[in-house]
């Protein structure tokens, strides 16, 4: 029978349109071109400023030939521009691809020539370590310096076209680009590579603007929030807060910078409402403290690394902030997850309340299935808290898939639901708690650190027969990297000289913290036991 709700109902342009987070700053600029959009050291920057400039790069990048199909790259800091590209490069209708400002050269080359980058604009205290990555890369993107007047350190000479000469001959009218379709990507961002190269994963339009939505309401935002940038942009596209702010006529605070002086003078000058950040953040914030700063208001900070000690929480709470715990995945636009907090759980004492905040939560409003599941047959495990399996997730904000890489895209889809790779129990109120992370993963400060390639550096040291790396607990970055080394018979090497073959090929802030001269604990077939140097590290064991 023909259901009679589809005759002469079809979509149309007056009653249907691609969803996308862009349109949240037209709007803005439309109903409160005067609020304060951007505050950067001395510069404010209205709402309808913003939209003009986001309008004149989407235009001169259109100018340049770009369009659908097309990356461009940026490798920038908590800065104006950065906020600019979030809007500006989808305008044009291209990809957004946001690089971490800690990766080391051989790694930035590997994404801007797996992202086919076409521009790669990049903020001057950036440069050197990107001319590194250009002379390892194959491809050739055209090169633009964002000089910006906040920066204090020595400048590097350039003669590439500087970022405000390059949108400066943009239209501030531009009639930018809406999706074709909201499925369209929005932006590329990588993960960590803990099986090789990293991924590429792909955001669309309807997943940015549902969690940049799904953002304000379980941060309670209210209209013209003030919102500090203690989270990196290149984070999930900041968890897709750039998008947010203008979606409640906001105001971003940036900063260049994470530094307790900086973020204590930003709350009391701006009056801050909202932050997010890794627990190391936290730690800044409550050791910075000035003893003079009273807050007559609390502000609410949202932390998605490893669960914050409960002393750290304490001190938070005492200093007039509100922690809330979030969790979830590059491949699900960031947080997907919240511990929402249950009133009643405040009349519980403290080492109760800190065992609630430690689990991980329920979904957010703007995912549509959260489960723990034995892996093979893809059935819920019981609800009590104890019963292992892993964390799946479906939904609008789980990514489109990984570029150009459609084996790891169906091995991620398997079964109808996104698999995070993380082991998790669900409690008997339907919270779900991580337990172990099945990929190997290290989230230290907030930054996910691939053990496995780790692993393989230390592996190539000659005098190195086996390693495994695994995390060990850590006050200040919440986890660390710490590395079990079996040495070759007749071949001798130093903690020192290991961790300077470290710094020589990875990142700084992947170098191990410590190093264990060790027997391996491993398998009959000789796979190696990560879960008994766990217990070794959890026991204390003494590392001689």
């Amino acid at each position: 029978m023909t259901n009679p709700y589809d005759i002469g109902l079809d979509q149309n342009p007056a009653n249907y349109q691609p969803l996308t987070p862009l349109t949240f700053l037209e709007r803005a600029a439309m109903v409160f071109p005067n609020q304060t959009a951007v505050i950067h050291g001395s510069l404010r920057r209205n709402y309808a400023a913003l939209y003009a400039r986001c309008r004149q790069l989407a235009s001169v990048l259109a100018a340049a030939g770009l369009g659908r199909g097309d990356t461009v790259s940026v490798m920038l800091l908590n800065t104006p521009a950065m906020i600019e590209a979030h809007y500006g490069v989808p305008m044009s209708g291209a990809v957004l691809h946001s690089l971490n400002t800690r990766l080391d050269a051989a790694t930035i080359a590997f994404q801007l020539d797996h992202a086919e980058a076409k521009i790669l604009i990049v903020d001057i205290a950036l440069l050197p370590c990107v001319r590194e990555a250009l002379a390892l890369a194959k491809g050739n993107p055209q090169l633009i310096i964002y000089d910006d007047a906040e920066f204090d350190g020595q400048r590097s000479g350039y003669d590439e076209t500087e970022y405000e000469t390059f949108i400066a001959s943009g239209d501030a009218d531009f009639a930018w680009k809406m999706p074709n379709d909201e499925w369209d990507a929005i932006t590329i961002n990588y993960t960590s590579g803990t099986t090789g190269d990293p991924k590429g994963v792909v955001y669309h339009h309807r997943g940015a603007y549902l969690l940049a939505q799904g953002n304000a309401l379980t941060a309670s935002m209210k209209k013209q929030a003030v919102y500090l940038w203690t989270l990196p942009m290149f984070h999930c596209n900041g968890w897709c807060f750039p998008w947010t702010i203008s979606a409640i006529s906001g105001t971003h605070v940036c900063l260049r910078e994470v530094r307790a002086e900086d973020i204590w003078n930003a709350i009391l000058e701006h009056r801050v409402s909202h932050m997010c950040g890794a627990p190391i953040v936290m730690s800044l914030v409550v050791a910075g403290k000035p003893a003079s700063a009273k807050l007559d208001y609390e502000v609410e900070f949202f932390t998605a690394a490893a669960p914050p000690p409960e002393a750290v929480l304490a001190a938070m709470k005492d200093a007039g902030f509100n922690v809330t715990h979030l969790y979830g995945l590059t491949e699900t636009y960031g947080p997907s997850v919240v511990n929402d907090w249950d009133p009643e759980w405040d009349l519980l004492d403290n080492v109760k309340q800190a065992a609630l905040k430690a689990r991980q939560g329920v979904r957010y409003l703007a995912l549509e299935g959260l489960d723990v599941v034995d892996p093979d047959s893809m059935m819920p495990v019981p609800r009590d808290g104890a019963t292992i399996g892993e964390v799946v997730m479906r939904g609008n904000v789980v990514m489109k898939g990984y570029f150009k890489n459609a084996p790891s895209t169906e091995r991620a889809f398997a079964g109808g639901w996104f698999h995070s790779g993380d082991l998790g129990v669900v409690h008997p109120d339907g919270y779900v708690q991580l337990k172990d992370r099945s990929k190997d993963i290290i989230i230290s400060g907030g930054e996910n650190i691939s053990s496995i390639e780790i692993e393989d550096v230390l592996h190539k040291h000659p005098a190195v027969a086996n390693v495994a790396v695994v995390a060990m607990p850590h006050e200040k970055w919440g986890e660390t990297p710490c590395a079990f080394i079996e040495i070759i018979d007749g071949k001798n090497a130093s903690q020192d000289e290991l961790r300077d073959w470290c710094r020589q090929n990875l990142a700084g802030f992947k170098v191990p913290s410590e190093f264990r001269f060790e027997p391996i604990p491993k398998t009959s077939t000789g796979k190696i036991q990560k879960y008994a140097l766990r217990q070794r590290i959890a026991a204390g064991a003494d590392p001689d």
